[in-house]
């Protein structure tokens, strides 16, 4: 099983690029899709879930072009944008009843994984229900489950735990790990502690370009000894922030404890920290944006 990015490339009107050269192979495991707005997730996205087409490039599936044959990804793909669309007067039962007759599943095997679906993200007593009167983070459920409808071998899901509360992002970090070891999960969010907590491969993203794609632990590497602490005054605090990459401040009762990455200690009281992914997605991306 293997998704293969080579050299893809989007350019919108206006000669607005979304992706640039973007290179990357893909197999089992959880890839944490991490940059800044804007930075072209969604776009590459999109074209992995074959909605848009690359203006250059190819991405291909166990070897198979998704362009010339979209069929063969689509019909083991599990896909939950950002925002999807859910129909407010069906329940979450006759909701996923629609999408899997949809998707041709039969009858019998869609009650069986509905049924195992809506126990998995904790929606069975609420599963006749309308959707109109359901939560942001109800119907966030409702969408993860669609999206394992047809026990897909690839899972694109952008932002998955937007507006689930802090038991449900651990029950759906810990869903992404048990499924990551037999299909490809692709995870898009700007909560580092989501990427941290599930990714096997973390790939950072900036002006559409791929800057840096490894295991968590190897960006924690590149680094450590660039991680420093100290406190300043609240009255400092501004021309700090201008000065240095400041990743994280603390208010205390003598001032403000920041934390930045640099290559060297900014003052002779700072002090050298253990690093963290917010450090490394920092210090990566604001090398790209210098470049």
């Amino acid at each position: 099983m293997q998704l293969s990015i080579d050299n893809v490339g989007k350019t919108y009107r206006g000669k607005v690029r979304g992706l640039d050269n973007f290179t990357l192979d893909l197999g089992p495991g959880v890839l944490g899709l991490l940059g800044p707005n804007g930075a072209g997730k969604s776009t590459l996205m999109r074209i992995l879930a074959t909605l848009t087409k690359p203006t250059q490039g190819r991405v291909t599936w166990n070897g198979t072009d998704i362009v010339k044959s979209p069929d063969a990804l689509r019909n083991v793909l599990g896909y939950l944008p950002q925002d999807f669309g859910v129909y407010p007067n069906l329940s979450p039962q006759e909701f996923l009843e629609y999408i899997a007759a949809a998707k041709g599943i039969a009858a019998r095997a869609a009650r069986t994984r509905i049924d195992e679906l809506l126990q998995l993200v904790n929606l069975s007593d609420v599963r006749k229900r309308p959707l109109g009167g359901f939560s942001g983070g109800m119907r966030q459920r409702v969408g993860i489950a669609e999206a394992l409808l047809n026990d897909p071998r690839l899972l694109i899901v952008d932002e998955p735990t937007a507006g689930l509360d802090p038991e449900e992002r651990v029950r759906f970090r810990s869903l992404l790990s048990d499924l990551s070891g037999e299909r490809i999960v692709i995870l898009s969010t700007h909560i580092v502690s989501d990427v941290e907590a599930t990714a096997t491969r973390i790939a950072l993203i900036n002006r559409g370009k791929l800057v840096a794609c490894d295991a968590p632990e190897a960006l924690l590497r590149a680094v450590e000894g660039r991680v420093w602490e100290w406190m300043v005054t609240s009255d400092e605090l501004a021309a700090v922030r201008q000065r240095y990459r400041v990743s994280a401040t603390w208010r205390r009762s003598d001032g403000v404890r920041v934390r930045a990455v640099g290559a060297e200690p900014p003052t002779s009281a700072a002090q050298a920290m253990p690093p963290s992914l917010e450090d490394a997605y920092l210090m990566h991306i604001a090398a790209d944006a210098a470049a």
